[in-house]
C-alpha cells in the first residue's frame, strides 16, 4: 500500500472514533463554533508550555532534577491554570514519543491517547490547547540530526504524515479549544524554504479539517515574522526571550561566560536596552505583520531562575505590559520550573517560596503573570 494511501485510510478512521472515541467534542460543536477567521485576530489567551513530551533528549537540565521526557500529562496542572484565570497551554512534542520506533508510520496509542486526554482536559477546564511539534522529523532546535526535514522528502513525507493524522483524529473540535502549531523555532535556512515545507504541512492538514487553527512559529528561532505565509491562513507565533544575556543568563546548556551581570535596564555595547527598545524591536515588527491580517501570539516567553528576582520581575512587568497594549496573549516557558523558568518548583535563592499542595510557589511572580 502507498503511504498516501495508508495515510488517507489511517486518518479516515480516526476522524470517524473522534467524537466517540476522543474528545466528545463533536455533539457540541455547532456551525457557531467554526470560524475560519480566527487566525487573522487571537484571543488574548494566556497560559503556560507543559514538558511531558518533550522528549527525553531534548530536555535542557538546569537542575538535577529528573526530567523523563513521555510522561502522561497531568489533570492538576490544568485545573490550577483554570483556578489562577489561565486559559492556554501548549504542548511541545517530540514525534519519537507517538511513533513505533521500528516503523515511524506507526503510532503508539498510548501516547496518543495520552494527548487525547489532554485536549479533553482542556475542554472540561476550558484552557485552549496547542499541539506543537517541538522535535520534528529532520528537525529540532539547537541541534544537528542525520534527517534533514527542508531538504530531505523522506522528512517532509513524515511531518505531513504526523499532522494529517492530528488533523483528522480531532476533526470536530473547535479551533476555539484546540490549534496546532507547526514546527518549533525554525532556523538556519531562508524564509522561503521554510514557507515551503510549512506549505505542504498545511494543505496536509486542511485536506482532513479545512477549518483547523495553525500557528506558524517566526523564523529564526521565533524572532521574525514570516511574510511568504501572509496568504495561508494561519497565525503567528513569536518569542519573549530578549534579550537574551538577560533571560538566558548562566544557562549551562549555552556555557556564555562573557555576559554581564544581570539587570533591567541594562546597557549592551553602549546602547540602552530598555521598554523602548523592546517595543522597537519586540513588538512594532510583528503589528505590522497584525496589520496584515494574520493573529499574532507569544508562544514561549520566560527568564531563568539564576537571574536575581527583582530583576526578573521588573523585565517581565515590561514584557507583559507590552503584550498586554498589543492585545497578544502568551505562554509562559514553563508550567512548573524544570528548566529553570516559570513560578512553579524553580529554586531561586532569593525567594521565600510558598507551599502549594506539595510545590514551591513564587507567588510574587504567579500575581504579575495574573494582573496581565
Amino acid at each position: 500500500m502507498k503511504r498516501r494511501d495508508f495515510l488517507r485510510n489511517t486518518c479516515s478512521v480516526a476522524g470517524a472514533l473522534a467524537a466517540e472515541r476522543l474528545i466528545h467534542e463533536s455533539a457540541e460543536a455547532s456551525e457557531h463554533d467554526a470560524n475560519p477567521e480566527l487566525y487573522r485576530k487571537l484571543p488574548r489567551w494566556r497560559g503556560f508550555n507543559l514538558m511531558e513530551k518533550i522528549g527525553a533528549e531534548s530536555v535542557m537540565r538546569v537542575h538535577a532534577d529528573p526530567m523523563p521526557g513521555n510522561q502522561p500529562y497531568r489533570e492538576s496542572d490544568f485545573e490550577w491554570m483554570a483556578e489562577w484565570g489561565f486559559d492556554f497551554v501548549r504542548l511541545p512534542m517530540d514525534y519519537h514519543c507517538w511513533i513505533d520506533p521500528r516503523d515511524p508510520y506507526r503510532f503508539n496509542e498510548t501516547t496518543l491517547k495520552q494527548i487525547d486526554q489532554a485536549v479533553d482536559w482542556g475542554r472540561q477546564y476550558g484552557v485552549h490547547v496547542c499541539l506543537n511539534m517541538h522535535h520534528a522529523p529532520g528537525y529540532r532546535v539547537s541541534r544537528k540530526l542525520t534527517m534533514n526535514l527542508w531538504t530531505e522528502k523522506e522528512a517532509q513525507q513524515r511531518f505531513n504524515f504526523y499532522w494529517a493524522h492530528f488533523a483528522a483524529r480531532y476533526r470536530g473540535c473547535p479551533s476555539k479549544r484546540l490549534s496546532f502549531d507547526l514546527v518549533n523555532e525554525p532556523a538556519r535556512i531562508s524564509s522561503e524554504t521554510y514557507a515551503k515545507v510549512a506549505r505542504q504541512a498545511i494543505a496536509a492538514i486542511r485536506q482532513e479539517d479545512p477549518d483547523r487553527l495553525i500557528i506558524s512559529d517566526g523564523i529564526p528561532w521565533g524572532h521574525n515574522p514570516v511574510y511568504e505565509l501572509v496568504d495561508q491562513r494561519v497565525a503567528q507565533s513569536t518569542r519573549g526571550y530578549q534579550p537574551r544575556e538577560l533571560t538566558h543568563y548562566n544557562a549551562p546548556w549555552l556555557d556564555r561566560k562573557d555576559w554581564p551581570k544581570p539587570n533591567w535596564p541594562m546597557t549592551k555595547k553602549g546602547r540602552k536596552l530598555n521598554k523602548n527598545w523592546l517595543d522597537r524591536t519586540c513588538i512594532r515588527p510583528w503589528k505590522q505583520l497584525e496589520a496584515r491580517g494574520v493573529g499574532v501570539h507569544v508562544g514561549e516567553w520566560g527568564i531563568l531562575d539564576t537571574v536575581p528576582h527583582q530583576v526578573a520581575l521588573h523585565w517581565m512587568r515590561d514584557v507583559l505590559s507590552l503584550w498586554k497594549e498589543a492585545g497578544w496573549g502568551w505562554a509562559l516557558w514553563n508550567f512548573r520550573g524544570e528548566h529553570g523558568f516559570g513560578f512553579l518548583d524553580t529554586q531561586r535563592s532569593d525567594v521565600t517560596y510558598e507551599n502549594f499542595r506539595g510545590h514551591r510557589l513564587d507567588r510574587k511572580m504567579l500575581e504579575l503573570l495574573r494582573e496581565f
